[in-house]
C-alpha cells in the first residue's frame, strides 16, 4: 500500500483507505501480507494518493502489479480547490498520467468507468468495488444509546436533528445546509467539518464567515474524529447531503451504518450505488418539503430507516471481504 489519505484530516478518501487497510488485517491476514508505504519488492502494490513520489516508484520493477484507487476525477475537484487555471491544468493533467500509470484500476462507482475510458484507458482495466464502512466504528446504538448521546452533547431529546458531515466547500452543497437551517429554526443542525485545504477552499472567505456566524440553530464543530463523527449520527435523526458531485460518499455509507434515513440531492451517479435507498430531492425547496414530511410522517421515516439499515448489510465488510480477496488474488496471477 501507497497512502497519505489519512494525513489530511476530514477526507473520504482517508475514510476509504482506513476502512481497507482495517479489512485487511482483521479478515484476510492469512491470505496477503500487508505492507504500508515501503518501497521493498512486491506482487502487487495499491495506490490510494497520487502523491508525485508514488508516481516515481511506479518506474521500478519491485512494484509488481500496479493497481491504483481512483477516489476522483477532474470533474469531481471543480468546485473544491481554488487553484490559478495553469496549476489546476497542470495537475488534472498530472492526475490522469497517474492513473495511465496503472496496470489496473479500481473504482468506487460503476458510473464513472465510461468517465475514466475518456481519458484513454481501457474498460478491461477497470473493475467497480464500493466503499464500506466497519459497524464496529459506526454502530446502529439503542434509543437509550441515543439518549445518552442527547445529553452528552446537550441537545434537548425532543429536539429533531439533522446532521451533515465532509469538507466545508460550494461542491458539498454546504450553502443548502446553512438554508434549510434558516427556514427551519425550530429544527437542530450540525455540519461536522472544515477546511481541510485550508485558503485553497473554493470559496474560503465566504464559507469561513458563515462557520464563525452561523444561524443559531446551526453548529460547525470542526473537523471530528470518525468516533465522534459515530456520535454525532447516532444522536441526530436524519443524514443530510446536499452535494452536487461524489463518487461512493463515505458519510453516506456511515450514516446508513448507524440506521439513520437519508436525504441527498438527486444525482445520476447515486442510481448505480444506492438507487432508492434515500430520500431525494432537486433543490432548497425539495429537501424543506423532505424535512417536513420525515418529521411528520412516521411510517414515511420508518420505510427510509429500514432502508438505511439494508443498504449497511449490502455494503458491509464480511461482503466486501470476498470481494477484495478474489480481487487481489486474480491481479497477483496476471
Amino acid at each position: 500500500m501507497f497512502s497519505s489519505a489519512d494525513k489530511v484530516a476530514g477526507q473520504g478518501v482517508g475514510s476509504a483507505y482506513l476502512e481497507l487497510i482495517r479489512l485487511l488485517r482483521e479478515r484476510l491476514s492469512d491470505q496477503f501480507e500487508v505492507t504500508i508505504n515501503q518501497h521493498g519488492p512486491a506482487d502487487i502494490t495499491h495506490y490510494h494518493t497520487i502523491d508525485p513520489q508514488f508516481f516515481l516508484s511506479t518506474f521500478s520493477k519491485k512494484r509488481g502489479r500496479k493497481i491504483g484507487y481512483v477516489h476522483f476525477l477532474p470533474e469531481t475537484i471543480e468546485g473544491s480547490l481554488r487553484m490559478p487555471k495553469f496549476a489546476k491544468r497542470l495537475f488534472y493533467w498530472y492526475m490522469i498520467k497517474f492513473y495511465q500509470r496503472m496496470d489496473h484500476l479500481v473504482v468506487v462507482n460503476p458510473s464513472f468507468i465510461s468517465k475514466i475510458e475518456a481519458y484513454d484507458i481501457s474498460r478491461t482495466k477497470i473493475t467497480y468495488i464500493p466503499n464500506f464502512v466497519s459497524p464496529q466504528e459506526f454502530p446502529d446504538r439503542s434509543e437509550l444509546d441515543k439518549q445518552v448521546l442527547r445529553q452528552k452533547y446537550h441537545f434537548p431529546q425532543d429536539k429533531f436533528i439533522v446532521f451533515g458531515s465532509g469538507q466545508v466547500q460550494q461542491r458539498k452543497g454546504v450553502d443548502d445546509f446553512v438554508a434549510l437551517a434558516k427556514k427551519n429554526p425550530e429544527v437542530q443542525f450540525i455540519w461536522a467539518g472544515g477546511f481541510s485545504f485550508g485558503a485553497m477552499t473554493d470559496g474560503y472567505d465566504r464559507f469561513k464567515k458563515i462557520v464563525e456566524q452561523p444561524p443559531k440553530n446551526l453548529i460547525f464543530p470542526g473537523i471530528v474524529k470518525r468516533e465522534q463523527i459515530a456520535e454525532y449520527l447516532n444522536l441526530a435523526d436524519l443524514f443530510f447531503l446536499p452535494s452536487y458531485d461524489e463518487l461512493f460518499p463515505m458519510s453516506v455509507l456511515e450514516a446508513f451504518s448507524c440506521g439513520l434515513p437519508v436525504l441527498l440531492r438527486n444525482l445520476e451517479l447515486y442510481e448505480a450505488i444506492i438507487s432508492d435507498k434515500y430520500v431525494g430531492a432537486d433543490d432548497l425547496t425539495g429537501f424543506d418539503q423532505a424535512l417536513h414530511q420525515l418529521i411528520s410522517d412516521s411510517a414515511f421515516y420508518q420505510k427510509y430507516q429500514s432502508l438505511a439499515r439494508s443498504a449497511a448489510v449490502q455494503y458491509s465488510p464480511e461482503h466486501l471481504a470476498t470481494i477484495w480477496s478474489k480481487f487481489y488474488a486474480e491481479q497477483a496471477k496476471l
